[in-house]
């Protein structure tokens, strides 16, 4: 039974998300203040498999509790954040957040959700049961193990969120040929995209910054306008009619 943790001040509807959640197989507890939901957090650390957090908490707000969480441990958080509010999603991403889902929701997309994260998580920690078997994947500079989770630029380990490692074992797959970002979408956060979503676009982000931008003077990961992302395979031709990241026109 996965251990989810709700940080809400809406009473009403983390009852409602235990009344959804519990038959599904999930286990919940609701706290509903942030420096109590941290608390909580940090003294049962490793007994939640997800924290579902709001970004409007009385108090202290979702993304100072996000920021702390991330300066202790890595367990998966799942923001909630107003409907029209896009600038607290790209926020909460940057800051290490898996994933977002805008007030109000119908309780059975946070259990899409929920399990979408859950299973990259498994996986990240080498849980693979039957699935295929691990392998390692080169690509110029860049070498990544399924089996481990574990990704080197030049002999030095990056650490990359689940969602960053998995959009990065896509394109590396695909090294030399474009990946849309529906693909990237459904095959790493496990959803289709939504009008103005820029969820992948800001796990890119993210990624290329850490990977850095540039293999040399070629670029590393391209944005092929209108079709997708593009890893450059140093070992082909460079491409033309790639523009640059349409996220990193409004991230700093």
């Amino acid at each position: 039974m996965s251990r989810i943790l709700v940080i809400d001040d809406d009473s009403e509807l983390c009852e409602l998300l235990t009344d959804y959640l519990k038959p599904e197989g999930f286990e919940v507890t609701s706290v509903h203040d942030g420096e109590q939901g941290l608390q909580l957090a940090v003294s049962r650390a490793g007994d939640f498999d997800l924290i579902v957090l709001d970004i409007m908490l009385p108090g202290m707000n979702g993304f100072e509790v996000l920021q702390r969480l991330r300066s202790r441990f890595d367990t998966p958080v799942l923001m909630l954040t107003a409907r029209d509010e896009e600038v607290d999603r790209i926020v909460g991403l940057e800051m290490g957040a898996d994933d977002y889902l805008p007030k109000p929701f119908n309780p059975r997309e946070l259990i899409a959700r929920a399990r979408a994260i859950l299973r990259r998580t498994h996986d990240r920690n080498g849980k693979h049961g039957s699935g295929p078997a691990p392998e390692t994947i080169v690509v110029g500079d860049i070498e990544l193990d399924t089996g481990t989770r574990v990704v080197h630029r030049s002999g030095e380990q990056i650490d990359l969120t689940s969602a960053e490692f998995g959009l990065l074992e896509m394109l590396l797959r695909a090294a030399g040929r474009v990946v849309t970002r529906e693909q990237l979408a459904e095959g790493v956060l496990g959803r289709s995209l939504t009008a103005y979503d820029r969820s992948v676009d800001v796990h890119l982000s993210s990624l290329r910054k850490k990977l850095g931008h540039k293999v040399g003077e070629i670029e590393r990961i391209k944005t092929v306008r209108g079709a997708g992302y593009i890893y450059v395979n140093p070992a082909q031709p460079e491409k033309s009619g790639s523009d640059g990241d349409p996220a990193d026109t409004i991230l700093p």
